[in-house]
């Protein structure tokens, strides 16, 4: 299991209502409604849900790593690097599990040097360290 040495940032969300609730933190900036897909059996809506804020939260904090590596290994891209992460969701033996589709574009670089810095990327990414081993993790370079 893999510990901070040190706390740098902390949040705190409370969800009320489960799929077809709220979600709020509590410094107030985020405040978000919920809504159960209709792929899930539920009455869809204009709610986001937990995969769709996950799939940000990944993509947002492993964009930062893609960032990170590729400065600290002076990769520098035509223009402005992006991730896309899918994120799926299906019934296991018991339960559910998640499974995660991140799609990088590293503009003007070579796509060997560009996988280098994904994988890079992804020894470093928290949301990559608390998924390893527990969901697959699929990483495409474009």
């Amino acid at each position: 299991m893999m510990t901070p040495e040190k706390i740098l940032y902390e949040t705190e969300v409370t969800a009320t209502g489960g799929r077809d609730g709220k979600a709020a933190s509590a410094d107030g900036l985020l405040s978000v409604s919920l809504s159960l897909p209709k792929s899930m059996g539920g009455p869809g809506g204009e709610g986001t849900n937990p995969e769709q804020l996950f799939a940000a939260g990944y993509a947002a904090c492993f964009l930062g790593a893609v960032k990170l590596v590729a400065r600290t290994r002076k990769v520098v891209p035509s223009a402005e690097p992006s991730v896309t992460a899918k994120v799926a969701m299906g019934p296991v033996a018991v339960g559910y599990a998640l499974a995660v589709d991140l799609k990088v574009s590293l503009p003007g670089v070579e796509k060997a040097v560009a996988e280098e810095v994904v994988a890079g990327a992804h020894e470093r990414c928290p949301y990559s360290n608390a998924t390893r081993g527990n969901i697959d993790v699929r990483l495409t370079v474009s």
